[in-house]
């Protein structure tokens, strides 16, 4: 990436506010509808075109309003030799904190050092400076900030997992104090969100990102009769409310230049600080896939 498009570049966060289901179609195993997840790590994703295609959908006016910047940004419609995918580029969203439950202090937003270096890489194409030092927990144990609500004497105790807690000011307070200032404005959740940061060991987090995920039973139920149809029971899973995660966008060329500039578009549709409440994925008629969108940068 050259110097002038990673002056374009912005992050983009994704905050679920319910559970989020974006479908990776039909499963192998007792799930019947899994969710996204990287084929390499198995944690869980929201592709980029998931995020820009509801963008669109935000961002289209009322009948009657101007849209010239949405077919800029977004793409043509339409299969004609003149269409194209748009100026506005985003990539996949990678899992940043994974909330688990906690004996103390409710749930914990985890992490781990992978997670923290390949966020890192991403912040620096952003333009983000001095980013802070990887902590680096043993197998068993997890870093946390001073003050910390997931401790109990010397352990923390997520999901079903022991884990020895190990006092990180330095550097899981920093990172904690990083991300909660560039995600959050209200200071309230600044504070929920870094006395609840949690940095395990890259094989822990994998465990908790396969297991820690919502499964629900659904059915379906006949018309005739009220009672379940013959062979419609599946179960369905979803990442859970107050997963945290971030990709990248930046604008590339800008096709049938009207005068229309990268900075316009990226102020437009990816204002830093702003905050859009959007719907992603499927299963919206039962309430899941309402995210807090936000682009920031340096």
């Amino acid at each position: 990436m050259t110097s002038e498009s990673t002056n374009k570049t912005r992050m983009y966060w994704l905050q679920a506010i319910t559970p989020l289901h974006v479908g990776a179609g039909k499963g192998i195993g007792f799930i019947d509808m899994p969710i996204m997840r990287e084929k390499v790590t198995t944690w869980p994703l929201v592709p980029g075109s998931a995020v820009k295609g509801v963008m669109r959908d935000h961002f289209t006016p009322k009948p009657g309003e101007s849209d010239s910047l949405i077919d800029v940004a977004f793409g043509q419609k339409g299969m004609d030799l003149s269409a194209n995918a748009g100026s506005l580029v985003l990539t996949d969203a990678h899992i940043v904190c994974m909330p688990v439950r906690s004996l103390y202090g409710t749930f914990a937003y985890v992490t781990c050092p992978m997670v923290l270096e390949r966020l890192k890489r991403d912040l620096s194409a952003a333009g983000y400076k001095d980013l802070p030092a990887t902590p680096a927990p043993n197998e068993m144990e997890v870093c946390h900030i001073q003050g910390s609500a997931l401790v109990s004497g010397t352990t923390v105790f997520l999901e079903d997992l022991d884990l020895t807690a190990k006092r990180d000011a330095e550097k899981s307070g920093a990172w904690a104090k990083k991300i909660a200032g560039i995600l959050f404005s209200d200071q309230t959740w600044k504070d929920i969100f870094e006395k609840r940061f949690a940095v395990v060991s890259d094989n822990c987090f994998t465990f908790l990102a396969e297991n820690g995920t919502d499964v629900a039973a659904r059915v379906r139920i006949k018309e005739e009769t009220k009672i379940v149809a013959k062979g419609a029971l599946w179960y369905e899973e979803s990442l859970p409310s107050e997963a945290i995660l971030a990709g990248i966008a930046w604008c590339d060329r800008v096709y049938k230049n009207n005068g229309t500039t990268q900075d316009q578009i990226l102020d437009t549709f990816c204002s830093k600080g702003h905050d859009l409440h959007i719907q992603i994925g499927g299963k919206a008629n039962v309430g899941k896939g309402r995210v807090r969108c936000r682009f920031t940068g340096s």
